[in-house]
């Protein structure tokens, strides 16, 4: 697998979902085709625009004159950052701030931000009035790769990660690789976890190709656009063939298992990003994948050496104020994997490696196995 030498025409991705389908437009600058490819699918709809401070001060602007060049009437409301908003009184915000400006089933709510806002707004747009459509304006590597595609809308409850939510497909999703430019190195790495996990799950040469070109992909060159539509393909795939994540769709929370209980312990701040804590629960999976005999140690320690090349954390203790302020308790954190969405009957399902690039579902891990080697790796 290699990358294209240049920054290619805009690559389109086809998410098909039976008579469904919409497209993940990818490339640098698309971002000002935005309101002309509304037009072309829903000519005379009004908007608005959910997103964030931090995401209004670089793209507002930009996303509200493409609506305007091509005559859509927008309006927009602005959350705060982070997974603060993705609650009861952020969801209750944006519901009746779509409810005050007249959003009806035939407009749309755009989503223009990270992994938080389209969660929140695409949530919000699936149970206005029943079901409104919403289109998703991923603006950090992770929305890019991963949460802008498939549906999955949601908040989070005290008790735990996306337990309250909606599958809801986006009409479009406009994946505009300039705005990464105004990431932070922090929150780019964190994006890069969920490429990773792709070549990890179901892809040896991707992640052989990641290994080699993950360089390029931070500088921003054309290995960037190849990573973002190679991980968009993936997901495509399997989204197109387990919607609902009834079986296959479910690889897809490789090292979110332990990452989401992670989150959950940490208070869901920025002490701990999303795909921070993907890229500990990855290494986690793959050393549990060892230890049960399932892979070799040689591959647990090539995932976790990669993610360390890039600059993620990949040990418990490498999370802030983990040890120092009383987190490191496995009871605490095996309690909070039991609400995790894949539990069944009670009993907790991992995603796990037979090989690199070949991940599985094992629903049949014992809890006690999980709870001593969790206390190994916190007491390590």
């Amino acid at each position: 697998m290699t990358a294209p030498l240049k920054h290619s025409d805009p690559i389109t991705v086809e998410v098909a979902l039976g008579e469904r389908t919409y497209d993940i437009i990818i490339g640098r600058g698309v971002l000002p085709s935005l309101g002309a490819r509304i037009n072309a699918l829903r000519p005379g709809v009004r908007t608005v625009i959910i997103t964030d401070r931090t995401v209004s001060s670089h793209w507002l602007a930009a996303t509200e004159a493409s609506l305007a060049e091509a005559g859509i009437p927008c309006s927009h409301f602005v959350v705060e950052d982070g997974e603060g908003s993705k609650t009861y009184a952020g969801l209750e915000k944006v519901s009746e701030a779509l409810i005050a400006a007249k959003i009806e089933r035939n407009d749309l709510v755009i989503a223009l931000g990270g992994g938080v806002v389209g969660d929140l707004a695409g949530f919000a747009a699936a149970i206005l009035r029943r079901g409104v459509d919403f289109v998703q304006v991923p603006t950090s590597l992770l929305a890019q790769v991963d949460s802008s595609v498939g549906g999955k809308t949601g908040i989070n409850s005290p008790k735990g990660k996306n337990l309250l939510g909606a599958f809801h497909q986006p009409l479009l999703v406009v994946a505009d690789t300039a705005v990464l430019d105004t990431l932070s190195p922090r929150q780019f790495r964190s994006g890069y976890a969920e490429v990773a996990k792709y070549g990890v799950l179901g892809d040896a040469a991707f992640f052989a190709w990641l290994e080699a070109n993950h360089a390029e992909i931070v500088r921003g060159g054309a290995a960037r656009e190849h990573a973002i539509a190679t991980s968009c393909r993936a997901k495509a795939g399997v989204v197109a063939r387990d919607e609902r994540e009834n079986g296959e769709r479910a690889l897809l929370n490789l090292g979110h298992t332990f990452g989401h209980a992670l989150e959950a312990v940490t208070g869901f701040s920025d002490r701990l990003f999303h795909g921070e804590g993907v890229s500990v629960g990855m290494v986690l999976a793959a050393q549990l994948s060892a230890q049960l005999g399932m892979i070799a140690d040689s591959d647990a320690a090539r995932v976790q050496h990669h993610l360390n090349e890039v600059g993620l954390p990949t040990r418990l203790q490498d999370i802030a104020g983990f040890t120092q302020e009383g987190l490191a308790d496995a009871d605490a954190l095996m309690a909070l994997m039991a609400q995790d969405k894949k539990v069944k009957r009670g009993k907790l399902t991992f995603i796990l490696l037979e090989a690199i690039g070949q991940a599985v579902i094992a629903g049949d891990v014992e809890p006690e196995i999980v709870r001593n080697f969790l206390q190994d790796k916190l007491s390590g």
